[in-house]
């Protein structure tokens, strides 16, 4: 039997979603990883830059651990920052400074993880009071919950942008299908959604 190491589980899955994210990007333009296209406007970069400051608070500030040396960056979640400020890049924010940011933003965030138990105590400044204190198992939890649905919406962007799919690289989770196929199946839904909505 394997010996259990639920700390190593925890990090395992934290890390496939992050790989999720950035993987998302590959092969695409400065526009289409910028392109709002939701109502809400959700972009792939946005998503990156948005887990990376989910991380950067909970697996940072929460443990006494601040990564910002010094001024946070404009967007960061101050009272003088713009709404949703998190979610999308400006462009003078490039690709690679948001990528390079989310890659330290790993490294001290798996910091945190290593030298701390999974019992150790941590507080969240930004929550109330009484549910401040908590648990870094409790904080890891969370922000895969969060990195992973992230994850999912930069799925279905990016299927959106150019029809890729897949969940990770090397591993598109999907039945095969050409083209035709999928048609035919989305055609084939379609159908049933009508006839279940007429009956």
């Amino acid at each position: 039997m394997i010996e259990p190491n639920p700390k190593a589980d925890l990090l395992r899955y934290l890390q496939d979603a992050r790989d999720a994210l950035l993987w998302k990007l590959d092969g695409l333009s400065e526009y289409d990883i910028r392109r709002p296209l939701t109502p809400t406007g959700t972009n792939l970069l946005g998503l990156v830059k948005h887990v990376a400051g989910v991380e950067v608070g909970y697996l940072g500030d929460t443990f006494g651990r601040p990564f910002f040396d010094d001024e946070p960056p404009p967007w960061w979640y101050t009272e003088d920052a713009e709404p949703n400020a998190d979610m999308w890049a400006t462009p003078d924010e490039s690709r690679e400074e948001i990528i390079g940011l989310y890659h330290r933003v790993w490294e001290h965030s798996n910091s945190t993880i290593a030298t701390s138990e999974l019992d150790a105590i941590g507080h969240v400044p930004w929550w109330p009071e009484e549910r401040r204190e908590v648990t870094l198992h409790h904080v890891l939890v969370r922000v895969i919950a969060d990195s992973q649905r992230h994850a999912g919406h930069a799925d279905i962007v990016r299927e959106l942008i150019d029809g890729a799919v897949g969940m990770s690289k090397g591993s598109d989770n999907v039945p095969p299908g050409d083209q035709a196929w999928w048609e035919n199946h989305r055609s084939r839904l379609e159908s049933a959604t009508r006839e279940a909505d007429n009956g």
